[in-house]
């Protein structure tokens, strides 16, 4: 019989290091999966994951068990991605004025972004709670009242903010002229 999530994450938070290694060999793929949606680039991705890992254990000591532990790692992994973008934007508003160096790592980034398919350089084009809505209700599938739990909003904000991203992904296609 497979020892429950909750009873493995006790036991980490306790210093059990055979828990911690049975909790990231089962929640790992989750992890980087979802990380992966919330910055859309892999190394970033992997950075985060690794970051997260990391973390875990200290944060599993403040893990109360009012909700499922998928959910909480799900909030905690959306979390650590605002924490990254806050950093990062805070970084790239210090470095502006950096001249031609700034001037072509923006330019390589540009050019990376155009790379992508549409729907993901569409997607980045949507504010980060439209993004984490979609990640995690459509990339890992969560139902909406799944949704709102981990990311600590009503349901029905997260049906507004699905139908805000099909009004928006419309209307991008119309204006590319997909449609």
């Amino acid at each position: 019989m497979q020892t429950p999530d909750e009873a493995l994450a006790t036991a980490t938070a306790n210093g059990d290091r055979e828990a911690f290694a049975a909790l990231l060999a089962r929640h790992y793929d989750r992890v980087f999966a979802l990380a992966f949606r919330l910055t859309g680039a892999r190394a970033e991705a992997e950075d985060l994951t690794q970051d997260i890992c990391c973390d875990l254990p200290s944060k599993l000591r403040s893990y109360r068990q009012d909700a499922r532990f998928t959910t909480w790692l799900y909030r905690v992994t959306v979390n650590a991605a605002h924490d990254r973008r806050r950093r990062m934007a805070t970084r790239a508003r210090a470095s502006d004025g950096w001249g031609d160096w700034e001037v072509n790592r923006r330019a390589g980034i540009a050019e990376a972004a155009e790379s992508q398919d549409w729907l993901s350089a569409t997607m980045a084009r949507l504010s980060p709670e439209l993004r984490d809505t979609v990640a995690l209700t459509l990339g890992e599938d969560l139902s909406q009242r799944e949704t709102a739990e981990v990311l600590g909003v009503s349901e029905g904000t997260i049906a507004w903010r699905m139908s805000e991203v099909k009004r928006r992904l419309r209307e991008m296609a119309r204006a590319e002229g997909m449609l």
